[in-house]
């Protein structure tokens, strides 16, 4: 196995479609999923898609929010493997919430994100995923997708004034609200 070099925001790879995969058995695959399992635990990511690591294939892997965080120790994280995902969206209602990315190190920002989606993939023994996600796991699942569709968090933003780096973030609990010229805050 091998850590790969993660594509920056820019690079344009991360601006294309991945292809498909016939074969989730070919051996080239098989040793770019574990590459990129080792490489999403190597930069603490909780997911990665194909085209991150310079390759234009419809493959993520990702660690599934847990209900209990705690106890995650390296050989006790579960990874899922997803190859040629497809998602439909089971509801309009959408959240924002927080997203960073390591395409984009060190900055986050408010992503609108559809609550309830299904998810159908082929998982890396060959087996069907089908399954309805909804909340965080969503968010994760979308996050991911949209890389293999050339799309990143900010192209999603509706505010780009909430994009800031990750060291920031904390400083917004603490900051008092202020009035601006024209009487609102």
């Amino acid at each position: 196995m091998s850590i790969l070099k993660i594509a920056r925001m820019g690079h344009p790879v991360l601006r294309g479609r991945a292809e498909a995969i016939d074969d989730p058995a070919d051996p080239e695959i098989v040793r770019l999923v574990a590459d990129m399992v080792e490489t999403m635990m190597d930069a603490n990511g909780r997911g990665l898609a194909a085209n991150q690591v310079y390759v234009q294939k419809q493959v993520v892997v990702y660690i599934p929010p847990r209900d209990n965080e705690e106890g995650d120790e390296e050989d006790d994280v579960e990874v899922v493997v997803l190859i040629n995902p497809r998602i439909e969206a089971l509801s309009e209602e959408t959240e924002d919430g927080w997203e960073g990315c390591l395409s984009l190190p060190e900055l986050c920002g408010i992503v609108p994100r559809i609550t309830r989606v299904r998810l159908r993939a082929i998982a890396a023994d060959g087996s069907a995923i089908d399954q309805e996600l909804s909340g965080y796991h969503a968010r994760v699942v979308q996050h991911e997708c949209d890389h293999l569709n050339g799309i990143l968090y900010p192209m999603r933003m509706r505010d780009l004034s909430s994009l800031m780096f990750d060291s920031e973030v904390s400083h917004l609990a603490s900051e008092p609200a202020t009035e601006t010229d024209d009487g609102q805050s």
